[in-house]
């Protein structure tokens, strides 16, 4: 069987301000489909990706801002941050966990769970550049929480 994870919807409270945010960030606008005032879906895809993100009106009862931990995976951290920082978007500076190669934090780019043990965020990549061991955060105007992690090498398997 081939299950494939293709949309992510996001709740948000500004369908034109998201929609201009994710333009800025340059994901690709596939759909804006108004039918109604009270249904409206926005589809964006971030670039050479197959799981896209859709936002709208009347899509999800969701509080805005509550999705998190939604990863963007780059090959180059250094490079997809001054890339999205030229864009208009904040971004943290990079970082890397200090319990290993995995980001233990999603809220809003906060260390917020790890079994009940805070993991320290230290400051620049991975020191050995280990795949999947480099972020860096940043939010869409709702505080839905995204975390961009380089991976140079994937996991077996994948």
């Amino acid at each position: 069987m081939d299950l494939k994870l293709e949309v992510i919807v996001l709740p948000v409270s500004d369908v034109d301000r998201a929609k201009a945010f994710y333009e800025a960030l340059g994901f690709r606008l596939d759909l804006d489909r108004p039918v109604s005032e009270k249904w409206r879906a926005v589809h964006f895809t971030p670039p050479r990706s197959e799981c896209s993100v859709m936002f709208g009106t009347g899509l999800t009862a969701a509080e805005p801002g509550s999705a998190q931990g939604l990863y963007l995976v780059v090959s180059d951290i250094e490079e997809a941050r001054a890339d999205l920082v030229g864009r208009g978007i904040d971004v943290s500076e990079v970082f890397h966990d200090a319990g290993g190669i995995i980001y233990h934090g999603h809220e809003a780019g906060d260390v917020v769970h790890d079994g009940g043990q805070k993991q320290e965020r230290l400051a620049g990549p991975h020191p050995e550049r280990a795949s999947y061991g480099s972020f860096a955060t940043f939010s869409d105007p709702d505080g839905n929480g995204w975390v961009l992690q380089e991976v140079t090498q994937r996991a077996p398997g994948r």
